[in-house]
């Protein structure tokens, strides 16, 4: 199973949810089955690593995003990934945009995954402050549990 997680700019968000994932990952011993990438649906900040503040929040809770870099989505990502976890509306929609509709039942929203919460979205924390980036925390490390739980379920195991 190939997972992407993906957000505007690929520097907040999605490589979040990447690193947290991962760490749920390797907590379940599950890294063999479950491979996990993210990218931005604009170009802004391709090459670069996460923002700061998501290393340094995401750090606090044991979550090392230091190695990944910032890429865009490309149409082929819908032929490699089974499924493509949107951070909001906004990137879901562009999503839709780039690949056919015959692809859209790859695509998923993140907090569909945390229907608990009330939230539809993980909010861009980019423009605020720190906490902001520990409310994406909050929500993404709930909405990973709910996500590999539906992971689990369709492939018929029950880690």
């Amino acid at each position: 199973m190939r997972i992407l997680f993906v957000c505007m700019g690929n520097i907040c968000r999605s490589p979040t949810a990447e690193g947290v994932f991962r760490r749920l990952l390797a907590e379940r011993q599950l890294e063999s089955l479950i491979e996990v990438d993210s990218a931005g649906t604009h170009d802004y900040h391709v090459g670069e690593p996460p923002d700061p503040r998501s290393v340094e929040a995401a750090r606090r809770r044991g979550v090392d995003l230091s190695s990944l870099r910032a890429r865009v989505v490309e149409r082929h990502d819908v032929d490699r990934f089974d499924l493509i976890v949107a951070m909001d509306e906004q990137n879901l929609g562009e999503l839709r945009s780039l690949f056919d509709r015959s692809q859209h039942h790859r695509l998923a929203l993140m907090m569909s995954y945390a229907p608990h919460t009330g939230r539809n979205a993980v909010p861009d924390p980019y423009y605020g402050g720190p906490k902001g980036f520990e409310e994406v925390l909050d929500l993404l490390e709930q909405a990973a549990d709910g996500l590999l739980g539906e992971v689990l379920r369709r492939s018929g195991r029950s880690d």
